[in-house]
């Protein structure tokens, strides 16, 4: 295999016309010139190089291979362009995972971020509640709920990013709307409106809370989602109890009371995959990601004191 440093030392020499002028605009001494051609000559087999006058020339043999060093050199070139892109963040693409009650609250700062900071990154976006078994079934990024100090597997580590306490919401009008907070047992004769017909960790931990409690959630009717759910509150059918940043948006008329006694919380994390850790756009996400998790900073960027 051809040494691609010797094929520039002698492209260099073949277009500078001697060693002398080649070694000058190289910074190299005219013998390193000289021994560099002399390998290459070895390692082909060929003589590239004659004597013409206090200068060289190439042969025909050097001539042809001058012709295909522009085309190996220049593909080179582009071959690092494109690898310093990539570890600027400039190209390439990243995958992002989220599950619904982050998307409106978080991620379209995450995207503006990226498209500003990284144009020529694509940013692929996926709606995922659960992490997949097959980690290359994974997002380069993904958001997800987890106990604290969860293993996120091989090949990926785990950063945690918020503890979401959970909340009943209510019609303004409701006799516990007034209140700073709710014992989750003052709810235990409400009508319940479900919220996570997946059954998922969120909603195992509120059960879980629920029975600490003393009862078990009085569900009356199951909806799909939290927007869902809240719009079945506003509606009048009954009450939904969800994390808080699921109720981030609620429409006129309702209120988010936090429960406490005990406070059902859920914890976010981000989880990244190794490759993709130290690269700018992966770190740029995941500083986004902790700067729209600080509950001081609100959804317009600055923070509170």
């Amino acid at each position: 295999m051809l040494d691609v440093h010797r094929l520039r030392i002698f492209r260099s020499v073949v277009a500078s016309g001697s060693v002398q002028a080649a070694a000058a605009v190289l910074g190299y001494t005219p013998s390193a010139v000289s021994q560099h051609v002399a390998a290459l000559q070895r390692e082909t087999g060929l003589t590239l190089l004659e004597r013409a006058g206090r200068g060289v020339r190439p042969t025909a043999a050097g001539i042809a291979l001058a012709e295909q060093a522009d085309g190996v050199l220049a593909r080179l070139g582009e071959a690092e362009s494109v690898v310093a892109d990539l570890r600027a963040g400039r190209t390439g693409a990243l995958s992002l995972a989220y599950f619904a009650s982050v998307g409106a609250a978080w991620l379209p700062r995450v995207v503006r971020r990226l498209t500003t900071d990284f144009p020529g990154v694509r940013l692929d976006l996926t709606l995922r509640e659960t992490i997949p078994d097959d980690p290359d079934e994974r997002a380069d990024v993904q958001i997800v709920v987890a106990p604290v100090g969860f293993d996120p597997g091989s090949g990926f580590r785990a950063r945690h990013l918020l503890d979401d306490p959970y909340v009943v919401v209510l019609p303004d009008d409701h006799r516990l709307a007034g209140r700073a907070e709710v014992e989750l047992a003052e709810l235990a004769v409400e009508r319940w409106v479900d919220n996570d017909f997946a059954r998922g960790w969120c909603r195992r931990n509120l059960v879980e809370a629920c029975t600490a409690a003393g009862f078990s959630p009085p569900f009356h009717v199951e909806a799909h989602d939290y927007p869902t759910a809240i719009a079945f509150v506003g509606a009048g059918v009954g009450v939904t109890v969800l994390p808080e940043l699921g109720a981030a948006h609620l429409p006129p008329g309702l209120v988010a009371v936090r429960v406490v006694r005990p406070t059902p919380v859920r914890s976010i994390h981000a989880v990244l995959r190794d490759a993709v850790v130290r690269t700018p756009p992966a770190r740029a996400v995941l500083d986004t990601l902790r700067e729209v998790a600080d509950p001081r900073v609100d959804l317009a960027g600055s923070r509170s004191t």
